[in-house]
């Protein structure tokens, strides 16, 4: 597997500031685990993966710690920076978080979404569907993500945005894992739909408890998926 082919070529990497050479790094790593390349476990040692991306070990470094702020990884002693998995009590807090404030940013986002918004949303609809009907996984992770921030971009809570964001990034790994096993993906997009079409409708309060719901029921099978997986 060549992860260099997701950077800029190398000569180009001469003029990229460091910084950017540890976002490459960390955008290209972040794919790689959210597309199941790197399963949960799995060892990403720094000097490997340097010579993978032709850089220096620094950037390596600060990616790595880029993404166990994410969650995506964890940085043990010894071992070095390990792909997380996320136990059933994990999946637990990280729904229950985000049936908590993502109803109350909708709350307060929807009344002020626009024209532009309801475009935007509607497109991001249409792509997941063309992306579900081609069983393109890769893709359903970012179009969730996006549906959902769009959502709440007008609630004027920029922490709270910021803290459901990581919660989205979190869980989309193994929220993709499990629509594509369980069969969800159906009902994400039929929720989805109906989530935009409430707030169209000024519909505030019905599109926040069809929101709750929608998270808990994912949380819930996404729960049990892992629950039976540890069992064998």
């Amino acid at each position: 597997m060549d992860l260099t082919k997701t950077l800029p070529a190398r000569p180009a990497m001469k003029t990229i500031k460091h910084r950017t050479i540890s976002a490459a790094v960390a955008d290209a790593l972040r794919q790689q685990i959210l597309n199941g390349a790197f399963a949960a476990g799995f060892q990403l040692r720094q000097d490997a993966l340097a010579e993978e991306f032709g850089v220096s070990r620094i950037p390596v470094r600060e990616a790595l710690m880029q993404l166990e702020a994410e969650g995506l990884v964890k940085i043990e002693p010894h071992k070095g920076a390990i792909v997380s998995e996320l136990s059933t009590a994990e999946v637990e807090e990280l729904f229950e978080l985000r049936a908590l404030l993502e109803p109350r940013l909708l709350r307060k986002s929807a009344p002020h979404l626009t024209s532009e918004d309801y475009a935007r949303l509607n497109g991001i609809l249409e792509e997941y569907s063309a992306e579900l009907r081609a069983d393109h996984v890769g893709r359903w992770g970012e179009l969730n993500t996006e549906f959902h921030m769009l959502l709440y971009r007008h609630a004027g809570q920029p922490r709270s945005l910021t803290i459901v964001a990581n919660l989205l990034q979190e869980c989309d790994r193994h929220t993709r894992i499990q629509l594509s096993l369980t069969g969800g993906m159906e009902r994400a997009e039929e929720e989805h739909a109906e989530l935009v079409k409430l707030c169209a409708e000024g519909k505030i309060t019905a599109a926040c408890a069809l929101l709750k719901t929608h998270i808990e029921h994912v949380g819930k099978s996404l729960h049990d998926f892992l629950q039976q997986r540890q069992k064998g």
